[in-house]
């Protein structure tokens, strides 16, 4: 689906508690499958956890201390069921915008057994100055490590 750029895949387990009456993941926790892949791809914001596994992109667990990734919109379409399994669904994620002050991911989440798309999301994120309130621009530093995940958008 990306054209032009790489994307990191991701491997998100679905939780028994995901699922919702009719055995499918529950649309709200879709939510928190996109997030889980966003921290796996670009890590954990800085400050919190412990040490782990290093993302294959460093981005929000090497932002300067008071600053914060905060979720701008989303964009979610369901165009398949995913299924509750005891394997992890595997979310594909790029960046699908580049602006001076913040940056679209574009996420394709497949069953993880029959490889359908089951949902097209878009998460628009910025960085924030958490003493000022005010948004920071993206360095050049950040725009290069985003750069070669560059592809096109689920929702032209």
């Amino acid at each position: 689906m990306v054209l032009g750029g790489q994307t990191l895949t991701c491997l998100v387990p679905m939780r028994w508690s995901d699922m919702d009456a009719y055995g499918h993941i529950n649309n709200v926790q879709v939510l928190r499958l996109l997030e889980e892949a966003r921290i796996h791809a670009f890590g954990a914001p800085g400050g919190t956890g412990a040490e782990g596994d290093q993302p294959p992109v460093a981005l929000f667990s090497s932002v300067n201390p008071g600053t914060q990734a905060l979720v701008v919109e989303h964009r979610v379409r369901f165009v398949d069921t995913l299924d509750y399994r005891n394997v992890p669904a595997r979310i594909d994620v790029w960046v699908s915008a580049l602006k001076p002050a913040s940056f679209t991911l574009s996420y394709l989440v497949l069953d993880p057994l029959t490889g359908v798309a089951c949902v097209k999301a878009e998460t628009i994120l910025a960085f924030v100055d958490t003493n000022s309130g005010s948004v920071l621009r993206l360095s050049e530093e950040q725009k290069d490590a985003l750069a070669p995940y560059r592809g096109a958008s689920l929702f032209p």
